[in-house]
Parts: C-alpha cells; sequence; structure tokens
C-alpha cells in the first residue's frame, strides 16, 4: 500500500471530518500531509506515515462519498480503467479543437481526438501505479552501508499549470538500513511519479518519500534538473534554462559529509 500523496504538499487546519494531517483529496474532509518542518525529524515524518497506514480511507468515508477521483493512493477505490475513459477524454479534445476554431472532422484532426485522449493517459499513467506495484519483491535483506547512488535517470513529466511537458534527469542516493533495493526500481520509482500532472518540487519530495517508504533508509537525497517547456516555448522563453531542485531526508539532511559526498557523486 503506498502512502504517497499526488497531490501538493501543503499546511492545512485540522477539519471535523477527517483527521488533521491524513493525506487527502481536495473534497471536503481531506487533509494533504503537511511539509517537513525545520524542527521536524526523520522519525517525526516517518512517524506519521505509519500512521497514515492506520487511516485508510475508502469511497464510503465521511467527506469522500462523492469524489469521482483520486490522487492519493492510499484509498480503496480506483479511478475507471484507462480504456473506460478514452471516449469522454476524446469528446473533450473535439470541444478543445473547435473552440480554437478549428474543424475536428476534418480528414487531418478526425482521429486525432482519440490519438490525443490516449497519448494523456499513457503521459500519466503513473496515477495506476503504487509502490507495490513496482517492487515486485526487488527488497533485498544486504549488510551494507554505504551510499548507494542510480544518477542520470530520464524523466518526462507535465506540467500541471500549462499541461506542457517538462523533462530531464534524477539522481537518488540512499545509505541503506539492512535493506537494499533493485536497482531498477529506483528508476521504475521515478517513472511513477513523473508520469502524472506534475510540478518539479513535489515530484522530487515524492520520489525521496518512495524509497523511504520501500526500505525504510537511514537516509535518502535526490537531485532533478529539469527542463521546462512552460518556460521555453511561452512566457519568458528562455531555451537554455535549467531548473535544479533537491530532496534530502535523514542523515542527508542532518549531516553535511553525506550530503556533499552524495552532491559530488551526482554531478
Amino acid at each position: 500500500m503506498s502512502l504517497i500523496n499526488g497531490m501538493s504538499p501543503a499546511e492545512s487546519s485540522p477539519s471535523p471530518q477527517a483527521p488533521a494531517g491524513v493525506l487527502g483529496c481536495k473534497c471536503v474532509g481531506g487533509n494533504p500531509l503537511p511539509p517537513l518542518h525545520h524542527q521536524e525529524t526523520y522519525e517525526d515524518r516517518k512517524a506519521q506515515l505509519l500512521h497514515l497506514a492506520r487511516e485508510r480511507r475508502s469511497s464510503s468515508s465521511t467527506g469522500h462519498e462523492k469524489c469521482p477521483f483520486h490522487f492519493d493512493l492510499e484509498l480503496d477505490h480506483k479511478p475507471p480503467t484507462r480504456e473506460d475513459i478514452i471516449p469522454e477524454l476524446a469528446n473533450s479534445y473535439r470541444s478543445l479543437l473547435k473552440g480554437l476554431g478549428e474543424n475536428p472532422e476534418r480528414e487531418g484532426l478526425l482521429k486525432t481526438p482519440v490519438r490525443a485522449a490516449k497519448a494523456m493517459l499513457y503521459f500519466t499513467k503513473g496515477y495506476d501505479q503504487t509502490i507495490d506495484d513496482v517492487m515486485n519483491d526487488a527488497v533485498f535483506n544486504e549488510d551494507h552501508d554505504d551510499l548507494v547512488i542510480v544518477k542520470d535517470i530520464e524523466m518526462f513529466s507535465i506540467c500541471e499549470h500549462h499541461l506542457v511537458p517538462f523533462w530531464g534527469k534524477v539522481s537518488v542516493g540512499y545509505l541503506p538500513n539492512k535493506k537494499i533495493l533493485g536497482l531498477s526500481k529506483v528508476a521504475r520509482i521515478v517513472e511513477i511519479f513523473s508520469r502524472r500532472l506534475q510540478v518539479q518540487e513535489r515530484l522530487t519530495k515524492q520520489i525521496a518519500l518512495a524509497v523511504v517508504e520501500a526500505i525504510q533508509p537511514t537516509g535518502v537525497g535526490v537531485v532533478v534538473e529539469g527542463i521546462h517547456m512552460c518556460m521555453v516555448m511561452r512566457g519568458v522563453q528562455k531555451i537554455n534554462s535549467k531548473t535544479t531542485t533537491s530532496t534530502m531526508l535523514g542523515v542527508f539532511r542532518d549531516d553535511p559529509k553525506t550530503r556533499e559526498e552524495f552532491l559530488s557523486l551526482v554531478k
């Protein structure tokens, strides 16, 4: 069961319809997990995640009765299958074409709405996946206590603000605590969270927390470097700009030497 929230972390006041600090959707009663405060320890955050595991909700839970879709993956209910929603999405693209002044019935656009619907579902296929889905028992007991780094993992995502692509590379490092991940699973974790509507800052944090969930390491570091088409083909149109984000948890946050070693190795 995954505990990683697909929505942007934000502080929220407690609701009488749901426990404070619960990962939630934007419907009544769902409060997202607050960001990690400077004074909050790594163990505090792990305790919050374990608490969420005991607060598992379903579509019958108070405040979630009318939710057609959820981004938080710890819920029991899931969205419709990909094939089921293609016609509705295709109709939306057809309306978009009409709104742009195009004729969706002309030869070149006749099949575009269905093609675009299928493409968007592929771009966002991470919504249908959980950490358990991709781990496939590839967690191994191993007495290894030095850095493990998988760097330069290609990443493709969609900016949730303008629905245009951003892409780049992800480097993930962790300090094992008697458990290691199959190396390909690190790349699969990146794929789960990048194949959604995203912002780079949240993507970086979600990857780090997913590694915590999978193997409870002593520490995790994630660095993401991305190129955003919302800055390249519109707006300021700065074609050479890159955005770098990082998340450090555990000893990566607390120990400068560990952090410096990781950052020097991923350059």
